[in-house]
């Protein structure tokens, strides 16, 4: 079991990373993701954006894990972030408004990843702290 998510995030960092996009599966539901993974990216974001697809989000992916920080400057689009560890589990969920640059959401432990999709987008599929993230594909 160890091999297996050790390699899922080998995976991840190294070939999605080339990529702009991978495909997640969570609880059997596919979505899928933008990846940024440079600091440039990561600032970027969703900002200035006008719309998210129904089933696509944005993998944010660290070097590291560590307590994150995200807020909604110049982002219209209300989202829901989840916070992911190096295990591919899902630590922390919550809510973002669009424009909101008062509220910053801050993981409330180490979290390797941080995955952004539509608000309500968890719920409605019923994702919850705990659930596993897989790449199920890459993509240009």
């Amino acid at each position: 079991m160890k091999k297996i998510l050790l390699l899922n995030i080998c995976f991840i960092i190294f070939f999605c990373s080339f990529k702009n996009y991978c495909f997640l599966e969570i609880n059997g539901k596919i979505l899928r993701v933008e990846i940024a993974d440079t600091e440039k990216k990561r600032i970027k974001g969703l900002m200035n954006r006008k719309k998210l697809e129904e089933n696509e989000g944005m993998l944010f992916i660290f070097e590291k894990p560590a307590i994150l920080n995200f807020w909604m400057k110049d982002t219209s689009i209300p989202l829901s972030i989840a916070f992911i560890n190096e295990n591919l589990e899902i630590i922390q969920i919550e809510d973002m408004l669009p424009y909101d640059v008062i509220n910053i959401h801050t993981s409330i432990s180490p979290a390797k990843y941080a995955l952004e999709v539509n608000k309500g987008w968890f719920e409605k599929n019923n994702i919850k702290i705990g659930d596993k993230i897989k790449i199920i594909k890459s993509g240009n």
